[in-house]
C-alpha cells in the first residue's frame, strides 16, 4: 500500500480546500436573491392597476406570477380577502391565499402552497397575533424557507414590518409599543408614519428611551425593497410619501428621507 509523505498530504490538504472554497463561491453566486418588499401602508391608494401592486408583480420578472395572500394578521377576515381578489384579478397574476383559521383537515399543507408562490403577500393587521399563529404552525420556518429559495416576500403594516427585528405596533391595548419581530431585517420599523399621529412621537419616544433600536420609517403610499439585509430601493405614488432612516444620537433622534423613485406621473 502507497502511503502519503509529509509534502503530499500538505499538498492533498490544500488542493481539497481549494476545492470546497470553490463550490462554497459558486453556491452563493448561484443562490436566489433574497428580497422583500415592504409598504408602509395604502398599497392598493391610487387608481387601478394599483402601481404599488403593479411594481411588486414587476420584481418577479413573471408575466403571471403566482401571488398568496396570508390574511392571518386580520384573522383569516373575509371581506378583506374580497377586497383582495377584487384588486389582483383584473391584473397579471394568479392570485391565491391561505387561511390559518378554523378546520385544517382539508387543507393542502401550507409548504406546499407557499413554496410554489412567485410571491407572498402579507396584509395589515394584528402583527403580535399573527407571528404567534405563525410559530404555532410553523409558517415562519417555510416563509423563511421561500425567501431563501428566492420568493419575493411582500406587505403593507403588519406585512411590512413583521421582517424586522423590531417594530412599532398598535398590535396591545392602549399606547403604541414596540414588539420583537422575525429578526431576518436588522433593526425597527414604523409603518404608517405620517399618516397616524402618534407613530412618529411615539417612535421617537421608544429610541430615546431605549426601548427599541434604530431603524426605518415609512410613509403610506410608499413601500421600501430589500435585497438580502440591505434597503436598496424607495419607491411612492406620491411626492409627499417617503421612507425614512431615523436613529438616535444621543438625547435627539435623527429623521432622513430617503429618495424614493415616483411610479405615477405628477399632478401639475
Amino acid at each position: 500500500m502507497n502511503h502519503l509523505t509529509p509534502k503530499m498530504g500538505v499538498l492533498l490538504s490544500l488542493l481539497v480546500s481549494t476545492v470546497l472554497l470553490t463550490a462554497a463561491r459558486v453556491s452563493a453566486e448561484d443562490a436566489p436573491t433574497r428580497r422583500i418588499f415592504a409598504v408602509g401602508g395604502a398599497i392598493m391608494s391610487g387608481n387601478p392597476p394599483y402601481p404599488l401592486l403593479s411594481y411588486m408583480l414587476s420584481l418577479t420578472g413573471k408575466s403571471e406570477p403566482v401571488v398568496v395572500c396570508l390574511p392571518t394578521a386580520r384573522g383569516d377576515n373575509v371581506e378583506g380577502l374580497v377586497a383582495w381578489y377584487e384588486a389582483m384579478n383584473p391584473l397579471p397574476c394568479r392570485p391565491r391565499h391561505i387561511r390559518l383559521y378554523g378546520p385544517m383537515k382539508n387543507l393542502v399543507n401550507f409548504e406546499q402552497q407557499l413554496l410554489s408562490a412567485d410571491i407572498i403577500y402579507v396584509p395589515g393587521g394584528n402583527t403580535l397575533n399573527m407571528l404567534a399563529t405563525w410559530k404555532a404552525q410553523g409558517v415562519d420556518a417555510i416563509l423563511r424557507k421561500a425567501w431563501e429559495r428566492g420568493a419575493l416576500l411582500a406587505g403593507e403594516s403588519a406585512g411590512m414590518v413583521c421582517w424586522f427585528e423590531q417594530a412599532v405596533t398598535d398590535s396591545r391595548p392602549g399606547d403604541l409599543t414596540s414588539m420583537e419581530c422575525l429578526g431576518w431585517l436588522k433593526g425597527s420599523a414604523c409603518p404608517h408614519y405620517h399618516s397616524e399621529a402618534k407613530r412618529q412621537p411615539a417612535y421617537r419616544r421608544m429610541l430615546i428611551d431605549g426601548t427599541i433600536k434604530d431603524g426605518v420609517a415609512c410613509d403610506e403610499g410608499a413601500g421600501m425593497l430589500f435585497e438580502g439585509d440591505k434597503l436598496v430601493k424607495v419607491v411612492t405614488i406620491s411626492e409627499k410619501a417617503t421612507a425614512y432612516t431615523v436613529h438616535r444620537d444621543g438625547a435627539q433622534v435623527i429623521e432622513e428621507p430617503l429618495k424614493a423613485e415616483l411610479l405615477v406621473k405628477p399632478v401639475k
